[in-house]
């Protein structure tokens, strides 16, 4: 007895175990060189050199590297309420759901119901040539149409599930980072703005005063109407500039303010320090290509659509096997209710069916192709994200590996133009020179500090974009098995 319910068991594990049609994965070979390029932009960036023992820039947390108290306060805002991350986190349990509907479809669902039926039978159909009314009351426990995955198909379904599901967590991932490195270019692109404001109202006052001299000596007959006019020129294009930069900084904060999911205390912002402070780490390795495929969410979660096209194939090739399909049931059934568990009062039905595909006009070819193509496109999808990651990380890296000679050469020419305008000016109150060399002078030097503004912003930017492309602070993708996503 023993030994038929053991072998009776494993035919039942056997019938719902089954095979399966999906296709072996294989990871496709990075369409990337495996170091990064070399040349006169790389020359000076030591974060181009291949990591040694030790952490990478992409190692540290977001808190480690962002040093700044009130760019920490602001990116914790934002993540506690930004609403592209919390509908990232929504469709996350989204496609958790969906992965527990298919895994439902591999084991049976068992109900239980009972029923009352009162039937009316009139003379002439009746046996007995009379009237009758006949009541039957059922109760039962048993399954309905539970399909027996011989051939994988439904475990090929719930293998693509998972994968979307790890998929869309990759997904979540890099709308958190993204939203981390927004939060950061926005809030320097703020101080930026803040510094060229300031910038512009010490070169109005200075331009204002100016132009009171001028005005003056005119009046006194010294000097032209002309000299007075470009001075005047002047002074209004400050104030223009004024204008713009006082804006900017309003439309700087609601960027902010959209970030951040909430309205944000005027006094965060103005505690912030002026740029080039040494807010950011970044004096560490980035490492090699090869650990972008295990860092950078959006590659992982192109290589999880791959896997869950690669499913979909397994479900499309068992299309083409018969289906068999359980229904069963079994309980009690009386003409009256007090006799519903009484002794004879048993009754159950079972009805097995199987469906055999002979001839659907092209329909499960058609499907199976489908798949294929996905797969395809998929594989190209997955390179394609590879290829994207390589060129940003590798514009960031010859970014860094020039901003700091442009940076210098910046400085170099403010204090040159500095010097030219000091000595236009000295010439011109001499009387040696028009007020249009000092003028131009002038103009010189407050467009050169503008650009060294401008210079410090994308040095900052640009070690913030390098530590979004590297994947920073995303820890690296541990190989995921098949299972409950919990």
């Amino acid at each position: 007895m023993t030994r038929r319910r053991l072998a009776a068991a494993s035919l039942g594990l056997l019938l719902l175990g089954g095979c399966s049609f999906i296709p072996e994965y294989i990871r496709p070979d990075s369409p990337v060189p495996q170091a990064w390029p070399a040349g006169p932009a790389y020359a000076d960036s030591a974060a181009a050199l291949p990591a040694s023992a030790g952490p990478t820039l992409a190692d540290l947390g977001w808190q480690e590297f962002f040093r700044s108290p009130q760019l920490q306060e602001l990116i914790e805002t934002a993540l506690a309420n930004n609403r592209d991350l919390r509908v990232a986190a929504l469709n996350v349990e989204q496609a958790r759901a969906q992965y527990r509907i298919e895994r439902s479809a591999l084991l049976p669902a068992v109900d239980v119901g009972g029923s009352l039926t009162r039937q009316r039978t009139p003379a002439d159909l009746s046996r007995t040539g009379r009237t009758s009314v006949g009541s039957q009351w059922e109760a039962s426990v048993g399954t309905t149409s539970f399909e027996l995955d011989l051939f994988g198909r439904i475990r090929s379904l719930e293998q693509s599930a998972l994968e979307s599901f790890f998929a869309t967590e990759q997904a979540r991932a890099a709308v958190r980072i993204s939203l981390i490195a927004e939060v950061a270019n926005a809030y320097l692109t703020l101080l930026a703005d803040k510094e060229l404001l300031k910038l512009t109202e010490d070169t109005l006052r200075t331009q204002q005063q100016s132009f009171d001299l001028t005005r003056r000596s005119f009046d006194r007959g010294v000097g032209t109407q002309l000299d007075v006019a470009q001075a005047r020129t002047a002074v209004e294009t400050a104030r223009a500039n004024r204008a713009a930069y006082v804006r900017q900084i309003a439309q700087d904060k609601n960027a902010l303010a959209l970030l951040a999911g909430t309205p944000i205390d005027d006094s965060v912002l103005d505690r912030a320090p002026s740029l080039g402070t040494g807010d950011f780490v970044a004096d560490l390795p980035v490492g090699l290509p090869s650990d972008l495929l295990r860092r950078r969410p959006d590659i992982i979660e192109a290589e999880y659509d791959l896997r869950a096209a690669n499913a979909n194939i397994g479900a499309a090739r068992a299309a083409f096997f018969p289906t068999i399909g359980l229904t069963a049931s079994a309980g009690t059934a009386s003409a009256a209710l007090s006799g519903l568990f009484d002794g004879g009062s048993g009754a159950w039905s079972f009805m097995p069916q199987i469906g055999l595909p002979i001839f659907d006009y092209g329909l499960r070819e058609a499907n199976l192709e489908t798949a294929k193509v996905q797969r395809e496109i998929g594989v190209a999808q997955y390179e394609r994200a590879i290829q994207i990651a390589f060129r940003e990380v590798s514009d960031a890296l010859a970014a860094q590996g020039t901003l700091d000679d442009q940076l210098e050469a910046q400085s170099a020419l403010v204090d040159a133009t500095r010097s030219s305008y000091d000595l236009s000016i000295l010439r011109y109150d001499r009387g040696l020179d028009s007020f249009l060399n000092a003028l131009d002078s002038q103009r010189s030097l407050y467009a050169a500090q503008q650009d060294l503004i401008n210079a410090r912003l994308s040095q900052l930017s640009n070690l913030v974009t390098l530590y979004k492309v590297l994947g920073g602070g995303v820890p690296a993708e541990p190989v995921r098995v098949a299972g409950d996503p919990g």
